[in-house]
């Protein structure tokens, strides 16, 4: 007998009755009337029918800089795709980005995060936090702050590749030409500060597939890095896994599995260091349907 098609469409029936709820790949859950399957590593998912299925796709976080005073890490792009076709049986390759090194010297900024991707469509690593008055906040999914003293721009944003409804990046914030506070890195809901050196707020826009998988960080991902300063309180990560920065220590880690950027390393006390910046956490792939 055949199985009744979902009424949302993204349960397509086969001759054969096989149905798109016997998909198979990542962890399983199912919650509010769909089942996820989460990927926290590389993987193939493999749809039970033909038909089409929601993606999340969050690239990794860039690592923080190394400084005195080091910008925050950029977070991941945050890609979402409403309804990707799928073929029954036909696996769709997933890969997870792993998060940028922090910086562990001051001659270069942090290590950008890598890409994320689901088939056709990727979500860009967030760009590394600058490190010195010479080295800028990288490019990426989520540009990296920049260094207290630098008079240049911040890291910008760069989109991934292939089609998505919806992409969710930011700029990480600019130089204030100041020797105590460095910016903070993008996030995928706001961009990174320049005032306090706190990292952008991650986006909050899929809590119920947060809930849901138990993943991302309060139901928001891919918050950016913050960036360190030389009074207190330190630059606080963005909500989604951003990592503080340091307080006359090494920048903090981004949260795995979040997209979010690791923290600036800096000195809190006006002596010591310069100290390396914190790694970017590694990113996340969720596929989700009505069943």
């Amino acid at each position: 007998m055949l199985r009744a098609n979902n009424l949302h469409g993204f349960n397509a029936v086969t001759a054969s009755g096989a149905s798109m709820a016997d998909s198979t790949g990542g962890t399983t859950y199912e919650s509010g009337g769909y089942k996820y399957h989460k990927f926290t590593s590389g993987g193939t998912f493999t749809p039970g029918a033909t038909g089409t299925v929601e993606v999340l796709i969050v690239a990794g976080g860039g690592g923080g800089g190394a400084a005195y005073t080091g910008g925050g890490g950029g977070a991941g792009e945050v890609a979402y795709v409403a309804a990707y076709s799928v073929t029954e049986a036909s696996g769709v390759s997933v890969t997870v980005g792993s998060g940028g090194a922090g910086a562990p010297t001051t001659t270069s900024p942090g290590t950008s995060g890598q890409n994320s991707v689901f088939g056709t469509v990727t979500a860009k690593g967030g760009g590394g936090g600058g490190s010195t008055s010479s080295v800028s906040g990288v490019t990426g999914g989520s540009g990296g702050g920049k260094h207290a003293e630098g008079a240049g721009s911040s890291g910008s944003t760069s989109s991934g590749g292939g089609t998505a409804t919806t992409r969710y990046l930011n700029a990480g914030g600019g130089s204030v030409n100041s020797t105590t506070t460095a910016a903070g890195g993008g996030g995928a809901g706001a961009a990174g500060t320049s005032g306090n050196g706190d990292g952008g707020a991650g986006t909050n826009a899929f809590s119920a597939w947060a809930t849901a998988t138990s993943s991302g960080d309060g139901g928001y991902f891919a918050g950016g890095g913050g960036g360190s300063r030389e009074t207190t309180p330190v630059g606080a990560g963005g909500a989604g896994g951003g990592g503080n920065s340091g307080a006359s220590s090494n920048g903090q880690a981004a949260t795995a599995n979040t997209g979010g950027g690791g923290g600036g390393g800096g000195r809190n006390s006006g002596s010591g260091g310069p100290f390396s910046g914190g790694n970017g956490g590694s990113g996340i792939v969720i596929v989700r349907y009505a069943i």
